[in-house]
């Protein structure tokens, strides 16, 4: 299914998905052969879905889920470079996420969005999401960023290992 064929969906992220910054997601490479505009769509839409099955706050999800990875630059261009441990992208990119979605995004951003962004990447980061819709994006990453497990190969740069060379 296209996503964007769901009206309701679509008006509740039009603004946001077809910003000239969102579009550049497009060229971000996410997990594997997936953009990080893909993998935030399907997320998007996951917890948008969910929401609405539980008669919460589906545009919170929507748009939170949309914006959760909504970070500054491709994280696998910087694979290989030296940086400590917790600097790493799986530590960091929820806040850069979170700083960029105000910047370009401001008008969506109250307590419940911001909680969604800069929460999404619990346990990892340890402090729990907040609110019932946060919980939800956070799952819905999870299970979309499952599909990484087809993918063996890939696994160490996942975790943090420099990838091997198979040269």
């Amino acid at each position: 299914m296209n996503f964007l064929d769901d009206k309701e969906y679509y008006n509740i992220i039009k603004d946001i998905v077809n910003h000239e910054e969102f579009l550049k997601r497009k060229d971000f490479l996410h997990h594997e052969n997936e953009s990080v505009y893909e993998h935030s769509l399907k997320v998007s839409y996951v917890a948008y879905k969910i929401a609405k099955l539980l008669g919460v706050d589906k545009e919170k999800a929507a748009i939170g889920g949309l914006l959760h990875d909504f970070y500054y630059e491709p994280w696998q261009d910087k694979l290989g470079k030296k940086s400590p441990f917790f600097k790493k992208h799986g530590f960091v990119h929820a806040k850069e996420a979170l700083e960029n979605s105000c910047k370009y995004f401001n008008k969506y951003m109250d307590k419940k969005t911001k909680n969604i962004i800069l929460r999404h990447m619990f346990p990892l980061n340890i402090i729990p999401p907040r609110y019932i819709e946060a919980w939800i994006v956070t799952m819905a990453d999870k299970y979309v960023s499952m599909s990484v497990l087809k993918h063996p190969k890939a696994w160490p740069k996942y975790l943090g290992l420099k990838p091997k060379n198979n040269n």
